[in-house]
């Protein structure tokens, strides 16, 4: 059991005037959350994804919620940040895939309530899927309507690559040809270059192989080079970090070795970190299910501490348990520019702001507006610990701090 820092409180105590004005916008619908914020409260929540600048930090992860054109209109339309496709499976010319084994049709998801090891209660969202379990032809048709939809939303495309064993070769033929494909959907609809995700998911630490600190690097040190040799033009690449059964001490590790100053690694951004592995947790007749919760969140903010005070060498795109602007915050404060949601979508409509609007206006209205756990509330709170009360401050500026500095 790891315990992070909170460099900040559970619930935010800011100026008298402030609180009144976020109690008051909490409970009435914002068409342009984004404006009114900066006009009413001298706040910028603005921040990047990659080469996109972002209106707030809020995204949808790689998942079940990110399978059709429906889901994605509804998350633009709702007001995200930006939206990852579910993870298509890579395969060869001949369609065939080395992972076949992620291709599951298992789409039921059982959202429920658990509690972490530290007693912190939260949800977590239990499904025996994996990857996109149709074909890569179908999931370019699809990925090709998403970008269709709006010129300046980020919609990233997800895939998970042949791993092999130490010591046997990688599949190259299914790198170049799920890359390539991918590639040329992706310059018919967007001028910037192809920002792709590679997702290590979070099953993947049920494997044996992955069980092993030696091929557990060889991966994350191998694959980012495989993916960008695969095409010509540079790709802007991130990469889905997995929580690993192994010593906690090994994610620490992997946060110096991938982000630290003195690394190499050829990814351009880490998505840190996939949710935990129960190995002994049941459901639907399968053994063995990934979790979240506070446990998840916990282990996440811990592991990279390992930097603190210093900033990742990379950008990074946070996940795990983001159910309120506090917890974006903790993120952002060890140097994540956004974060990437799923289960916080799916948790009963009791948990989301007071107000009309589909699901997911309700849980960014909550993310954003909760008077005592927003993101605004919480960057107001920072802006007068730093005595910067009443002038513009931004969601970016605290991605550059020292968390320290708060305590």
């Amino acid at each position: 059991m790891v315990k992070p820092t909170y460099f900040l409180p559970r619930k935010f105590t800011i100026s008298d005037n402030y609180y009144k004005a976020l109690k008051e916008d909490y409970q009435k619908v914002i068409s342009e959350p984004e404006e009114h914020i900066k006009e009413r409260y001298g706040i910028d929540v603005s921040s990047f994804y990659g080469p996109y600048k972002i209106k707030n930090p809020f995204g949808k992860a790689s998942g079940q919620l990110s399978t059709n054109a429906k889901q994605i209109k509804a998350d633009i339309e709702g007001g995200l940040g930006f939206s990852v496709l579910k993870t298509v499976i890579a395969e060869g010319p001949d369609q065939v895939s080395e992972m076949e084994a992620w291709k599951i049709s298992a789409p039921r998801m059982v959202v429920e309530k658990i509690t972490s090891k530290n007693g912190e209660e939260g949800y977590t969202v239990t499904w025996k899927g994996r990857g996109w379990e149709k074909s890569l032809k179908e999931y370019l048709e699809f990925m090709e309507e998403a970008l269709s939809f709006c010129p300046n939303y980020p919609v990233i495309p997800s895939c998970k690559y042949h791993l092999p064993p130490l010591g046997t070769e990688y599949k190259i033929e299914e790198y170049a040809y799920t890359t390539q494909k991918i590639y040329e959907v992706w310059k018919r609809q967007r001028k910037e270059e192809l920002v792709l995700e590679k997702d290590f998911s979070a099953t993947l630490a049920g494997e044996d192989a992955a069980g092993q600190k030696e091929q557990v690097l060889s991966w994350l040190l191998t694959v980012p080079q495989k993916i960008k040799e695969s095409v010509e033009d540079p790709i802007y690449l991130g990469v889905k970090l997995m929580n690993t059964t192994l010593l906690d001490e090994f994610q620490r590790e992997i946060v110096r070795e991938l982000l630290g100053p003195k690394s190499n690694w050829l990814a351009d951004y880490a998505v840190c970190f996939n949710r935990l592995f129960d190995p002994q947790k049941e459901f639907d007749g399968k053994v063995g299910v990934a979790y979240g919760g506070y446990d998840l969140s916990d282990r996440n903010l811990w592991a990279l501490e390992a930097l603190v005070p210093e900033k990742p060498s990379r950008m990074i795109s946070a996940t795990g348990n983001i159910c309120s602007g506090h917890i974006m915050l903790e993120y952002a404060l060890r140097g994540a520019s956004n974060g990437q949601i799923h289960t916080f979508y799916q948790v009963p409509a009791s948990e989301y702001a007071p107000i009309e609007g589909t699901r997911i206006q309700r849980a960014l209205h909550e993310l954003l507006f909760n008077p005592e756990k927003g993101l605004v509330a919480g960057l107001i709170y920072i802006r007068e610990r730093l005595n910067k009360a009443d002038e513009p401050f931004t969601f970016v500026e605290v991605t550059e701090l020292d968390p320290r500095k708060l305590l």
